[in-house]
């Protein structure tokens, strides 16, 4: 079970409770949202990632695929019966100018975007985005997810 701490941080310091929040989160998903993972190196989001793919496949009795970081060819696909779901790293992206060529933005119902790294994605404004900020907690013992913009409890 989740447990939400101070501030409506959940608790995520277990591999478990990360699985969990992914396979919870994938239930309020209808394509053309757009998820912004924020948070230092190793905090959780690629983990997070795997988790939240591997649901979609799971409940569309597909075969589990590995789901990587794509930090060196900036983006992955990943094709499940109603949905694409492309995973965007653009750790090694310094201007803005180099993100107009990826295509994040496409306009698709079908499709799920998931982007790792979105610090230079801020200025533009979406409907339907999603913003996870990962961070260490209790001088990096525990690891903490806030949820902005996706109400669980409607």
């Amino acid at each position: 079970m989740l447990t939400a701490i101070k501030d409506s941080k959940i608790d995520i310091t277990s591999e478990k409770s990360t699985r969990e929040l992914a396979e919870k989160l994938t239930y309020y998903f209808k394509g053309g949202e757009y998820v912004f993972l924020h948070g230092e190196m190793g905090v959780g989001k690629t983990t997070f990632v795997k988790y939240f793919i591997n649901k979609f496949q799971i409940d569309e009795k597909l075969k589990l695929t590995e789901v990587t970081s794509p930090t060196f060819n900036l983006l992955n696909e990943y094709e499940t019966n109603n949905f694409n779901i492309k995973h965007y790293d653009l750790f090694r992206i310094k201007k803005s100018s180099e993100i107009e060529d990826l295509d994040i933005f496409e306009k698709n119902e079908n499709i799920i975007t998931l982007v790792e790294w979105p610090q230079l994605l801020e200025n533009r404004n979406k409907e339907k985005k999603i913003d996870l900020l990962f961070t260490y907690e209790n001088e990096l013992k525990n690891r903490t997810v806030q949820i902005k913009g996706l109400n669980l409890f409607k």
